[in-house]
């Protein structure tokens, strides 16, 4: 399933009238301007996760809820067979794999990523993202270059990182090839959503 970015928005949009937040108060929690905020709630540019999962805090709901319009329903555990899960795209050609979308209480947010290979990214300095709490990283296949702030390393199939996501944190594949890994947003204790 691919949610479709104005129908996002518009959950977006109506969760935060329903609350009687202003577009001051969710870009002032989102980290942007309300220009740029408004700009991702009206469905003009693209949700990044980190903007969604900042909604969702700010909202008091499961970042699936804002995707799907359904409340995670699932209790004791949460099966989700080679190739399903919820497709979430983003910024240039990354595709996020949620692989436990249904699972109420989540303490955690899993992903298959799959980050593309792009030539142009290869020479410029990395993006970088923060979001509350901690990530792990385990690379499934390819090679990826990782940026933490101003340090650099390079990883390979079979290699792991955690890390402090709240700091600025970027990665891109390398080598020609696609970069396939698990990423597990780890909810800081006091954020976590049920």
């Amino acid at each position: 399933m691919d949610p479709n970015i104005a129908e996002v928005a518009s959950r977006i949009r109506s969760l935060r009238e329903d609350l009687e937040l202003t577009p001051e108060d969710m870009a002032e929690a989102t980290g942007r301007s309300v220009e740029e905020y408004l700009a991702q709630e009206s469905g003009e540019k693209d949700l990044s996760f980190t903007f969604l999962y900042k909604c969702a805090a700010k909202l008091g709901v499961d970042v699936i809820e804002l995707l799907t319009g359904e409340n995670p329903h699932l209790r004791g555990y949460s099966l989700v067979r080679s190739g399903g899960g919820l497709s979430i795209k983003r910024r240039a050609g990354f595709e996020y794999l949620h692989i436990a979308p249904n699972f109420d209480g989540k303490l955690c947010e899993p992903f298959k990523v799959t980050a593309p290979y792009l030539e142009e990214e290869q020479d410029k300095p990395i993006h970088l993202s923060r979001h509350e709490g901690q990530e792990f990283d385990y690379i499934l296949k390819g090679h990826m270059k990782f940026a933490y702030e101003d340090h650099v390393e390079i990883l390979h199939e079979g290699d792991a990182l955690l890390y402090d996501s709240g700091r600025g944190h970027g990665m891109i594949a390398i080598d020609g090839e696609p970069c396939i890994f698990l990423a597990v947003v780890i909810h800081p204790q006091e954020a976590s959503i049920s």
